[in-house]
């Protein structure tokens, strides 16, 4: 019987540490990846990756680690980077909270050297917001970009896009009680501010006519949030993109996992000031 029991209990030990070990071996290779990518292309590399990875006992999730770099990482790695030094920003995301995303762009395009944001799979929304203030945008060509029309969140009906609040009191002015129209003006005050800080991302790049353009296509509801913008529809409006990712993204990619239930893409590019939810 003494056997047995400690044979359970060794059992039991070896099915907490196996997890941590696993993960600290997946880590060390994204590591070694990174130092990689770094050295051939002689810039600092950071990662905003939306995975989630979890530890399992016995098939059931104990802990979960968020493999992410949330706004005050990244934003502290940015501050901490040689200002003469390139930074290359992985970004693997369906979207997140407004004001980190602002934070993340603004910060990314007051960096003195080039900034460029890599983009393996999709940057949905927030992401898109933060790759905009990039110098210079690389994708896969199947990979996708979203529009960045802010989100509100409204009792009872749950999240809503900005544009489409306003449209509806545009259209039935006569139909809509008092509590929708209050979320009209915050969503209008909403577009007017994002569509002003794409502007404001652009302009030295594009031009002010250019760039008011773009930034009213991708604010103003013109497809629904998760509509996937790809390659050649970014050519198309004008944006300077190229399909030359470094193959260490992918090999990086591969060792972040898909999670057993993933997001998807284009969940919000949320109002801080109106919900508390954050992809």
């Amino acid at each position: 019987m003494e056997l047995i029991g400690l044979l359970f209990w060794t059992l039991i030990l070896w099915s907490l540490i196996m997890p941590r070990i696993q993960y600290d071996i997946i880590r060390n290779k994204r590591l070694e990846v990174i130092r990689r990518l770094q050295t051939r292309r002689k810039s600092r590399v950071l990662l905003l990756v939306h995975r989630q990875e979890q530890f399992l006992f016995f098939g059931i999730p104990i802990m979960r680690f968020i493999n992410i770099e949330d706004s005050e990482e990244i934003l502290r790695e940015i501050r901490n980077t040689p200002k003469d030094m390139p930074i290359d920003l992985i970004i693997h995301t369906p979207g997140g909270l407004l004001l980190a995303a602002t934070q993340i762009a603004k910060a990314l395009k007051s960096h003195p050297a080039k900034t460029t944001v890599i983009i393996p799979h999709y940057a949905m929304s927030g992401g898109t917001l933060i790759a905009l203030a990039a110098d210079e945008i690389i994708m896969d060509p199947n990979a996708v970009l979203g529009p960045v029309d802010p989100q509100i969140q409204i009792p009872d009906m749950g999240v809503v896009p900005a544009p489409s609040i306003v449209r509806t009191v545009e259209e039935h002015p006569d139909k809509v009680g008092d509590k929708l129209l209050l979320f009209a003006d915050v969503a209008k005050k909403a577009i007017k501010q994002v569509e002003d800080f794409v502007f404001e991302l652009l302009r030295d790049k594009y031009g002010d006519d250019k760039s008011k353009e773009l930034a009213r296509v991708l604010s103003s509801g013109v497809w629904t949030h998760d509509y996937p913008i790809t390659y050649e529809k970014l050519k198309e409006l004008g944006l300077k993109v190229s399909t030359n990712v470094p193959a260490e993204v992918y090999e990086l990619m591969n060792l972040y996992p898909q999670p057993s239930n993933p997001l998807r893409p284009g969940s919000g590019l949320f109002m801080p000031s109106l919900t508390k939810k954050e992809v």
